[in-house]
């Protein structure tokens, strides 16, 4: 199907304004009474050569493993793990209060729905065990102290160790 240049014009503002394809259709059809399918749609972005915008993250402020970093927002796992593998690597970094960060990477993960898992220790003992769920999300399945939050300095170097380990492993 061939659009007008006015058509052409709109689609093109409707995804500079970070609309959706599902909004582009209805907003096609709605507005030039022009009906095409998902798909079609796909391709006339492609065809204009336009990009779609990512849609924002969302953060969940209860996640123990958010960082003050605003630039990299971590949503949380949604994953519940028993027992873990060994652990396989180990990485250090100084943290508040003179003690460390220590995180470690299975080397198998067997937990349903997770792609990588491993344990970690903060700077004040308290220890935990971490997923990475399918969809990348990070988050805790087990934490020695109930209702602990780890202090901003530990959730940071816990967030930069894990970075490190998983892209050490390739994941």
């Amino acid at each position: 199907m061939i659009l007008t240049p006015e058509q052409t014009a709109a689609v093109s503002s409707w995804v500079a304004a970070g609309d959706n394809l599902s909004v582009i259709q209805k907003k096609l059809r709605e507005q030039f009474n022009v009906a095409m399918t998902y798909m079609d749609v796909r391709f006339l972005v492609d065809d204009l050569n336009l990009q779609l915008k990512d849609p924002p993250k969302k953060v969940d402020t209860s996640d123990v493993s958010k960082t003050p970093d605003k630039d990299s927002p971590v949503p949380p796992a949604a994953a519940d793990g028993d027992d873990l593998p060994p652990e396989d690597d180990v990485a250090d970094a100084p943290a508040a209060g003179g003690g460390s960060v220590t995180v470690s990477v299975d080397g198998v993960t067997l937990i349903p729905g997770a792609i990588a898992s491993g344990e970690v220790t903060f700077s004040d003992g308290v220890t935990g065990k971490w997923i990475i769920d399918n969809q990348g999300r990070p988050g805790f399945t087990k934490i020695s102290k109930p209702g602990y939050r780890p202090n901003p300095t530990d959730a940071q170097s816990f967030m930069r160790q894990l970075e490190a380990e998983l892209q050490k492993k390739g994941l």
